[in-house]
């Protein structure tokens, strides 16, 4: 098989899933990038409300408090990996020589 003929049968899936898509076709690397990390800080600022009702005794469900706070320090910790992952591979670009 060769890449024309790979190329011929991908196109159909991708005009497909352009058509489904709409609006997201847009997206840029920035503007998903600013979204995750939109993301991040809302999960962050429902922990530390969490935290803050568990403080106060205001929580009515213990276990759904305790799983936000999870949720925020996971999502943290993979929003760090990703930066340092991100950051390794551009020191790893910018050391090639050309």
């Amino acid at each position: 098989m060769d890449v024309s003929s790979i190329s011929n049968s991908i196109s159909p899936l991708l005009d497909s899933q352009n058509v489904s898509k709409g609006k997201e076709q847009d997206n840029t690397f920035s503007n998903m990038l600013s979204d995750a990390m939109k993301e991040v800080n809302n999960s962050q600022v429902e922990g530390y409300n969490a935290m803050e009702g568990i403080a106060t005794g205001k929580v009515k469900n213990l276990q759904e408090a305790v799983q936000k706070i999870e949720e925020a320090d996971l999502s943290l910790k993979l929003a760090l990996e990703v930066k340092n992952k991100a950051l390794a591979a551009y020191k790893e670009i910018n050391s090639m020589q050309v």
